[in-house]
């Protein structure tokens, strides 16, 4: 066991005298596989806090200095730190290689309950051990030491690595997902052209970085709002990743769509598949009843009351987050950070036969007729390897083709807000209506 000693300045740490400590075993869920080594204290350049280990209180051994041509590692955190030899770990001879996690905004409240359930294994599955890279800002940077602190203390055998930091080009390096949480929230007075202005700087700079320093197949999942148009800046600043690998989150979506389905119904939620939310994250939304089923029945054949579904039900779905602010106080953080799970599962577990889940992804290409070019929510289908294909059995009537018009035509509003920052000329703003969904204020 190791006992830490913190500086003033965060400079750097020793351990403290053994005592009687060094006849007692470090726990073995905390060692390292694969892990780079790292570099002396004197070479890192942000502030940190670092957990030392003596020689003599290590049953594996400790790695060497860092070889000759060694990539630079960023900021690590704590334990994660300490560099151990696992070859002859039983526990991890059947686990897969490390995979690195971005997480922007990671010091906020939905990052507070994403990020536990990433490190315990529930996101990857269980032999999935991971590297979670944590963006912050001046701001925010003391309370990101704190949640680097809690996944510490959890001792989730699968956390191999946590480093945190300020600069995007630092933390998103070699990130093979990255999870764009952080945005700023709309201000009061604020319009949402203002919205997507602030927030659209902030996402065309990860962009760039990701284009400069991540994984040349990295996933990346938008959830800071406007999303849909958030996540259209980040790819297009990002030239050299794929842009069918850009999502913007509607999952919570769907899944309070096939709540509120499955209430009216009365039969439990596992039994509505074929959710789809078009469009836009906003109040444009279009809740497909046309295209779901219960029971692997059409929704229209088990509840037959037309009214309700075209004026209540997309309503009450796009008026949940309201509801729960007003019920709570708060805004709709952990089921955020559910349906965030729920996404990445989509994407890296083979979809059910005859199934699909709803994803804002690039338009380019559709089959559907939406306009191309714009960050859309459609239905998607996958083979569990990080990829996605359109749905192509959907079925329209003018109902449905009338509000998706309406959300295209808010997006395409929106794309011509941001237009100086596509690389598209100048911007010029005519959205139709303010469409704020709660939670952005």
């Amino acid at each position: 066991m190791a006992l830490l000693e913190i500086s003033p300045s965060y400079a750097g740490s020793r351990a403290l005298p053994p005592n009687d400590l060094s006849s007692r075993p470090i726990n073995p869920l905390l060692a390292f596989k694969n892990r780079r080594p790292s570099l002396p204290c004197s070479a890192r350049r942000i502030p940190r806090i670092l957990c030392s280990v003596s020689p003599n209180q290590v049953q594996a051994p400790v790695l060497s200095a860092t070889p000759a041509g060694a990539t630079i590692k960023r900021e690590c955190f704590g334990v994660f730190c300490t560099t151990y030899d696992l070859k002859a770990a039983d526990k991890t001879k059947s686990w897969k290689g490390l995979i690195n996690i971005a997480v922007s905004g990671a010091a906020g409240m939905i990052s507070n309950h994403l990020l536990f359930k990433l490190a315990s294994g529930e996101v990857f599955g269980p032999d999935q051990p991971i590297a979670l890279k944590l963006l912050g800002s001046e701001r925010s940077f003391q309370a990101l030491e704190g949640v680097a602190m809690e996944l510490e203390d959890s001792l989730y055998p699968l956390l191999r690595e946590v480093s945190i930091g300020k600069d995007p080009y630092e933390v998103f390096q070699d990130a093979e997902w990255a999870l764009l949480i952080g945005a700023k929230p709309r201000g009061p007075g604020m319009e949402r052209a203002g919205l997507l202005d602030i927030n659209g700087q902030i996402f065309a700079e990860q962009g760039k970085a990701l284009n400069d320093v991540a994984s040349r197949n990295v996933k990346v999942i938008v959830v800071g709002n406007p999303c849909n148009t958030n996540a259209l800046i980040c790819l297009k600043n990002a030239p050299n990743i794929p842009a069918k690998n850009f999502h913007a989150l509607t999952r919570l979506d769907e899944n309070r769509a096939k709540c509120q389905l499955a209430l009216k119904a009365g039969v439990f939620y596992d039994k509505v598949s074929n959710m789809t939310i078009w469009g836009n994250h906003s109040t444009t939304q279009v809740p497909d009843f046309l295209n779901a089923k219960i029971n692997g029945m059409p929704v229209t054949e088990v509840i037959t009351d037309v009214k309700w579904l075209k004026e209540e039900f997309t309503e009450r779905v796009q008026k949940r987050g309201g509801v729960l602010i007003q019920k709570w106080g708060r805004s709709s953080a952990a089921s955020t950070a559910v349906s965030i799970v729920d996404a990445i599962r989509s994407l890296i577990t083979p979809t059910p036969d005859g199934d699909w889940f709803s994803s804002g992804v690039y338009s380019t290409g559709n089959p559907y007729g939406i306009a191309e070019d714009i960050v859309f929510s459609m239905p998607c289908r996958s083979k569990g390897d990080g990829d996605y294909e359109l749905a192509k059995d959907v079925i329209f009537d003018d109902y449905l083709r009338e509000r998706i018009k309406k959300t295209e035509a808010e997006l395409l509003a929106e794309k011509r807000c941001v237009a100086h920052l596509t690389g598209e000329g100048n911007a010029y703003c005519d959205l139709p209506e303010d469409t704020m969904l709660p939670g952005e204020q």
